[in-house]
């Protein structure tokens, strides 16, 4: 086999390998950023109060003046 087919073959299973990697590490960031918020906010994932019945424009804009 040619030695540049062997080689493009690696490359592109380290590749490969390096995605995979990206995935994972971005979706732990993920997690633990939703999991900042969540204790911000003083719920934690179990027992998160759903919005989806809340009335319109309750959580839209928050005031942080003083």
């Amino acid at each position: 086999m040619d030695m540049s087919l062997v080689m493009a073959a690696l490359a592109a299973n380290a590749g490969g390998m390096q995605t995979q990697i990206a995935t994972t590490i971005m979706k732990s960031n993920a997690d633990a950023e939703k999991s900042a918020v969540l204790t911000l906010l003083g719920a934690d994932s179990q027992s998160a109060p759903s919005l989806a019945n809340a009335g319109a424009g309750i959580g839209g804009n928050l005031n942080l003046s003083v």
